[in-house]
């Protein structure tokens, strides 16, 4: 039996790195096992020792990425108190994600998963990272409102997320549409905010509407 190959504590990282960097740079027809070792900058071996085979590698390095980009955030998720705050951050997020490549990883990703078996589990569990944060939220900021009984938050959370992912993608054949569709989102959480802010008559009112409107559904 052949030694193992040597190899450091921090390999696994140089891996994971690498190949969210080939996705980025490459794209997903280029993530061979050679590509993502050399630009890691270790032994091609390395990606079978570690991970087996190189779709389990890309579906590591899309669970590696989503939970370290979600920890980024998590913080100021945290601190987002309306609905209007939550849209304006998701397209902070969003602006930083596309200066970083971050948005042509997830174009790659999803473009990988029909021909990588592991691809679209792993990409659909980094997803459900930020549904989860995104159903915290709402589920706080929503509470309150006229809005709070008649809203499902873990259905509004992935619609939300499915909004995002849309409009990432959508950028790519046509920018001005994407921003506009970003506007639209704004627009309707500063809707939302007058919403909130009306007195407790008119909240009154909006609530009995939405419950015979509910009860006719």
């Amino acid at each position: 039996m052949s030694p193992a190959p040597r190899t450091g504590p921090d390999t696994r990282t140089k891996l994971l790195e690498g190949t969210l960097r080939t996705l980025t740079e490459q794209g997903i027809a280029k993530a061979s096992a050679r590509t993502i070792a050399a630009t890691a900058g270790v032994n091609q071996a390395l990606v079978f020792y570690h991970f087996g085979s190189v779709d389990e590698l890309l579906a590591a390095a899309c669970r590696y990425g989503a939970e370290r980009t979600v920890a980024r955030y998590r913080p100021r998720l945290a601190t987002v108190a309306s609905l209007t705050e939550l849209l304006a951050l998701g397209r902070e997020i969003h602006d930083l994600e596309r200066a970083g490549g971050h948005v042509a990883l997830l174009g790659q990703l999803l473009a990988g998963a029909p021909t990588h078996a592991t691809l679209g589990p792993a990409t659909a569990a980094g997803l459900d990272l930020w549904i989860t944060e995104i159903e915290k939220v709402l589920e706080r900021v929503l509470a309150g409102t006229p809005f709070g009984e008649f809203t499902d938050p873990p259905g509004l959370a992935r619609a939300v997320a499915a909004s995002f992912v849309g409009i990432e993608l959508y950028e790519g054949v046509d920018a001005a549409g994407a921003t506009s569709a970003l506007d639209a989102l704004e627009q309707l959480g500063l809707l939302v905010a007058a919403l909130e802010e009306l007195g407790p008559v008119a909240q009154r009112a909006v609530r009995q509407y939405l419950r015979r409107a509910s009860a006719r559904r």
